[in-house]
């Protein structure tokens, strides 16, 4: 069963690209640099980060950019605003052994929908389409980001369980089965 990266997580590639990895990491509420754009008005501001980590020993070109993420949130998935003015995307930089190359991203959603945050990311490295993975995390309205990285102390809490138990129900039971 394939289940989600939690937010902070690495994933690591395999085959073609062995040695890299990435991450989406630092999900928290912030307001963009340049100012909110017209097109998020009534919407709050989330920034996060996509950190690739070049651990092989050949350096790879990395190209990150708008239409490389999905971000959706709330419980219906529904899509959030990338701000793609006050973004840093990667676009073009050759990332050489043991080094990091990290963008910093701004996306505006409905606030009661933050609680549930998905981040989908599909890197180009020297110019070859990679896998698509996702990162699930949140942001708790009333107390610390539930998307910083660290896992719930015990199996019942965060969004990760909930993702989790959700798949393995949805995988016992079958798709549309009333149980």
């Amino acid at each position: 069963m394939y289940e989600p990266n939690v937010v902070g997580d690495w994933q690591e590639y395999d085959e073609e690209h062995a040695g890299l990895r990435v991450r989406v990491h630092g999900l928290e509420k912030a307001d963009p640099p340049r100012g909110r754009d017209d097109a998020a008005e009534g919407l709050t501001y989330v920034r996060f980060r996509v950190t690739v980590e070049n651990r092989a020993t050949a350096y790879y070109g990395i190209h990150l950019e708008d239409g490389q993420l999905d971000i959706r949130v709330g419980p219906d998935g529904e899509s959030a605003f990338l701000d793609w003015r006050n973004s840093q995307f990667i676009e073009g930089f050759d990332v050489y052994p043991l080094r990091r190359v990290t963008a910093v991203l701004y996306a505006a959603a409905d606030e009661a929908g933050l609680s549930r945050v998905d981040v989908q990311v599909q890197l180009k490295v020297d110019d070859e389409w990679t896998h698509r993975y996702l990162w699930s995390g949140g942001i708790d309205l009333h107390g610390p980001s539930a998307g910083a990285g660290a896992r719930p102390d015990s199996v019942g809490e965060g969004l990760a369980a909930q993702v989790a138990s959700f798949l393995r129900e949805e995988t016992e039971t079958g798709p549309g089965s009333t149980g």
